[in-house]
């Protein structure tokens, strides 16, 4: 397993010959609030995944038992003045922007607290796998703001309007079971287990092709919430790119021949790579 560190706070290593990334919050002193220098490093590894082809999946944990993410820091900015908080809006709207980029597939492996923009971290990726024992919530209106890492445009979206309205106004925060139920997260795993079922998932991902699994995840993301019409439209652009790609022929090959993919889009993108 390769690691590559991020200033002091995010650690990316790669798994699977490569194809799974893991990329780590690591600040859990502080239960891995967002402060400044933690929000710049997220922007910037989620900045490289996304320009890295040989990553067929991406997972992201937490190394606190307590929190995967309790959101902005507070104390940080708590002498921030009217100028100071207009300025830091760029790079804090970059840091959600650069998870809800990543081109690939992305797993949240969220144990223990994922509150405010945790929660919105979580909520930017594709599939969200929760500990028994986890809490998650947007509470940014018990603190006088309100969500401003997609929250209120990425809830409504999974849970629907009025039950993302209830949770965005009252603030509250939500218990794993009850969470699962409401569908503010998608699995939940055995207790103590959370990082280990995303890293299950992402391998059953990544054993497909790259090429596809960035396509459907456009197709996905492009027809939510457009008309049919358009969305097959969505669907019928990236099928070609499948259509027209190396993985294409070597999975029509390996079916016919009852063998394992060996996926070109892995193997050219790592060779590729400087």
């Amino acid at each position: 397993m390769s690691g590559l560190r991020y200033g002091e706070y995010i650690l990316v290593h790669r798994l699977d010959s490569g194809r799974v990334a893991e990329l780590v919050l690591n600040r859990p002193d502080r239960m891995n609030a967002v402060s400044a220098e933690l929000g710049a490093s997220l922007a910037a590894a989620t900045a490289d995944l996304a320009d890295d082809p040989s990553v067929g999946v991406t997972v992201i944990t937490s190394s606190s038992e307590r929190a995967f993410c309790v959101g902005a820091d507070l104390k940080e900015r708590r002498d921030y003045s009217e100028a100071d908080r207009t300025a830091a809006r760029p790079g804090s709207r970059a840091v959600y922007a650069g998870v809800l980029a990543l081109p690939m597939p992305v797993i949240a492996a969220v144990a223990g607290y994922a509150l405010g923009g945790g929660y919105e971290i979580a909520l930017s990726c594709d599939v969200i796998v929760a500990d028994p024992g986890a809490t998650v919530g947007l509470p940014e209106t018990t603190v006088g703001v309100i969500p401003g890492g997609g929250g209120t445009q990425l809830l409504p979206r999974r849970v629907g309007a009025a039950t993302a309205a209830h949770l965005v106004f009252s603030g509250r925060r939500v218990p794993a079971a009850e969470a699962y139920d409401l569908g503010l997260v998608d699995f939940l795993a055995p207790a103590g287990q959370v990082r280990a079922r995303a890293l299950d998932l992402a391998r059953t991902y990544a054993a497909n092709s790259p090429v596809a699994l960035r396509a459907a995840k456009r197709a996905l993301r492009l027809g939510h919430g457009k008309d049919l019409a358009a969305g097959l439209d969505a669907e019928d652009a990236a099928w070609h790119t499948v259509a027209l790609s190396a993985d294409w022929a070597e999975g029509v090959a390996a079916f016919n021949d009852r063998r394992t993919p060996d996926w070109p889009g892995y193997r050219t993108a790592i060779d590729s790579r400087p």
